[in-house]
């Protein structure tokens, strides 16, 4: 038997042992030959395809197939990440070069992009114009004093329900206004995080829910045991304790209101998450930082807000406590 450091060379060299003329051999080889899971040596990702095993004097022998070498793979991806880059490259090359004509493929009587620019002209002219020393020092630098995480819901706009001027909030918006735990590794959130919390040295960030929301609705219509492939269902899965807890609490009761439950309980799983991060919990036991809750119900148009209390020593030992909660009707 050859040594297991040796393996990934024998199949390298196509198992020439295969070309020999004794039966023996050619059933040993063809054994060989079988697909088999990567060595360290020659690993494959989970989606690899076994590549087509070529004898030493003829095509690829039929129904066997060997696993891609490390190499192979990177040179596979390396080729696509190439090919995209030249795509958008040209793409942005035309963008570039002003005397290139674009490509006018949609009737006016269907072009969407009228009623935005009608918009953006009166934009320009009520906020951009009036205002335009301060647009100059925003063109310089910003300085806002929140840091906003809300759904991308097309319904939730915090910048119109809570008023925000430019350069007042940094915003990040994803599914069900979830925060990842710092454990979860990089994500669009925790990137925006450091940067308003570290770069921009915001004041307060605000975790911002809302009714109905379609994202609570799957986490909370998912199977304890269930696996997919779906990116939604991969992302709500972060606010499963927020699931867990919603089901003890409110497990009686109807869907909708265990979902509207939950949109609540998982704003609060994120306040909590949010001080896994240690520049977080640095600030915020600095008391440089506070951490907000906030809850629209679109359905009557009320809002609710609440801040959230992080120290040792509180009443009944726990760290966690809520303060100066309202609600605005």
């Amino acid at each position: 038997m050859l040594p297991r450091s040796l393996g990934p060379a024998a199949r390298r060299l196509g198992l020439v042992a295969a070309a020999a003329p004794s039966t023996a051999r050619a059933s040993s080889a063809s054994a060989a030959r079988r697909p088999c899971p990567p060595s360290d040596g020659d690993e494959a990702g989970e989606d690899d395809e076994p590549l087509p095993l070529r004898t030493p004097h003829g095509p690829p022998a039929p129904e066997e197939r060997r696993w891609p070498r490390r190499g192979e793979q990177r040179r596979r991806e390396f080729s696509f990440i190439t090919t995209a880059a030249k795509d958008h490259s040209v793409l942005t090359r035309q963008l570039l070069d002003s005397r290139h004509d674009t490509v006018d493929e949609v009737g006016t009587e269907h072009d969407p992009f009228i009623e935005l620019k009608a918009r953006f002209m009166d934009f320009k002219q009520r906020n951009y114009v009036e205002n335009f020393s301060n647009y100059q020092s925003l063109a310089q630098q910003q300085t806002p004093k929140f840091m906003v995480i809300a759904c991308a819901d097309s319904r939730v706009c915090p910048t119109s329900i809570l008023g925000f001027q430019p350069g007042e909030a940094f915003t990040v918006r994803n599914v069900a206004n979830l925060v990842p735990p710092y454990e979860h590794g990089g994500s669009e959130t925790s990137a925006a995080l450091e940067f308003a919390v570290n770069t921009l040295q915001v004041e307060n960030v605000l975790v911002v829910g809302h009714s109905r929301c379609g994202g609570i609705q799957a986490l909370m219509s998912m199977k304890d045991d269930s696996t997919s492939g779906s990116f939604i269902k991969n992302w709500v899965s972060i606010g499963k304790s927020a699931r867990l807890s919603t089901k003890a609490a409110a497990g009686n009761l109807s869907f909708e209101m265990q979902c509207t439950h939950c949109e609540k309980e998982s704003i609060n799983s994120s306040l909590l998450n949010l001080l896994t991060y240690p520049w977080i919990e640095k600030r915020v036991n600095e008391g440089t930082l506070n951490l907000h809750g906030g809850y629209y119900n679109f359905v009557d148009c009320t809002f609710e807000k609440w801040t959230l209390v992080y120290r040792e020593g509180l009443k009944g030992g726990s760290k966690y406590a809520i303060k100066n909660r309202s609600s605005w009707s």
